[in-house]
């Protein structure tokens, strides 16, 4: 592209399955939601890795170890090795790591997973302000978390000790809905002692270099639902990316994305990785996608035409992005939204 910024999704004549070496997928809103498998998943992921594509599981959640993710995914029918599950935990684990004299002290407020991924990098996970701890590291640790946890943290930030997060998502999908996610625990912490933690998980370079040190990919896919971890993630590691409208993000979120939210490829759900991608194109003022043709009339985004609703979401965000530039779209795209069956 000539542009600096992404002004419309990407076409692509073969399937991505075979244009990527490797899929870097997201899970929670992605691959699963709420411990069961989303739609046409299982499938897709079957076939994409029987064509010879590369799975690897990137998931900014730290409560679960490497080994429970592969175990979770082999009972949905998804085959899974240890090995290719990458988690925030071990980012930010490595990131401490790299700061920290071995066999130090570290307490944890999070789940199994982040224990497991600090004593393979020679830290000592501890439970308590009193232990003397060297840093904090906090990650997700499940919706039952105690309050005392994050009151623990605050003593031991206060004391001295450093502070790490391995992600700050907000929320976190899951069967019954969004909830608060590390992100939300997160900000508990720093109101309390007015501290910034250092962060390892999507969309920041530590985690893209622990994917890329774990996979070996070549030419990487990243595959998310989530325009400010997934989307973004991919762009500061310069690299390609699916948008699946399967878990946080709405087609107004999409259509509204600045340029580093933007992905390369948007669909449904991960049957996009069978298929080619159409191309949008530019057309007497409009961007075409399929049967459908989007333009900006005043202060509003228009759609008119028939076919794939997906299609149509691909020419809406071709004129919305074309039109907002390096910036974030403002026009009033509802109406043309709601003629969309998504």
């Amino acid at each position: 592209m000539s542009e600096q910024y992404r002004s419309r999704p990407l076409g692509s004549g073969v399937a991505l399955s075979e244009a990527y070496d490797t899929a870097l997928l997201d899970l929670d809103g992605v691959v699963y939601a709420g411990g069961h498998a989303i739609v046409h998943a299982v499938e897709s992921l079957s076939t994409a890795r029987e064509g010879g594509m590369h799975l690897a599981y990137v998931t900014n959640n730290a409560l679960r170890t490497p080994d429970a993710v592969a175990g979770h995914l082999t009972e949905l029918g998804i085959p899974a090795d240890p090995s290719d599950v990458i988690t925030s935990a071990q980012a930010v684990a490595r990131l401490m790591a790299d700061q920290l004299p071995a066999g130090a002290k570290v307490l944890v407020i999070g789940g199994e997973g982040l224990r497991v991924a600090l004593r393979e990098r020679g830290l000592v996970p501890v439970e308590s302000a009193d232990d003397d701890p060297a840093a904090v590291a906090q990650g997700f640790g499940g919706l039952d978390l105690p309050w005392g946890r994050f009151a623990e943290a605050a003593y031991a930030i206060r004391r001295g000790a450093e502070w790490f997060a391995s992600n700050t998502d907000l929320t976190i999908p899951g069967a019954r809905g969004i909830a608060p996610g590390n992100g939300a625990a997160v900000e508990v912490v720093r109101i309390a002692t007015g501290a910034e933690p250092q962060v390892a998980g999507k969309p920041l370079p530590p985690m893209h270099r622990e994917t890329v040190l774990r996979t070996g990919a070549k030419r990487p896919l990243v595959v998310g639902d989530r325009l400010d971890t997934d989307i973004e993630g991919a762009y500061n590691g310069g690299v390609d990316s699916l948008l699946v409208l399967t878990g946080v993000t709405d087609a107004a979120q999409l259509i509204a994305a600045e340029p580093k939210y933007r992905p390369t490829y948007v669909d449904r759900d991960l049957r996009g990785l069978l298929t080619g991608q159409p191309e949008v194109s530019e057309e007497d003022g409009g961007f075409r996608c399929g049967g459908w043709t989007a333009a900006v009339r005043g202060d509003a985004l228009v759609l008119e035409g028939e076919g794939d609703a997906i299609d149509g979401l691909r020419a809406l965000c071709g004129a919305a992005w074309t039109h907002a530039g390096d910036g974030a779209c403002a026009l009033d795209a509802a109406k043309a939204v709601a003629g969309l069956d998504l």
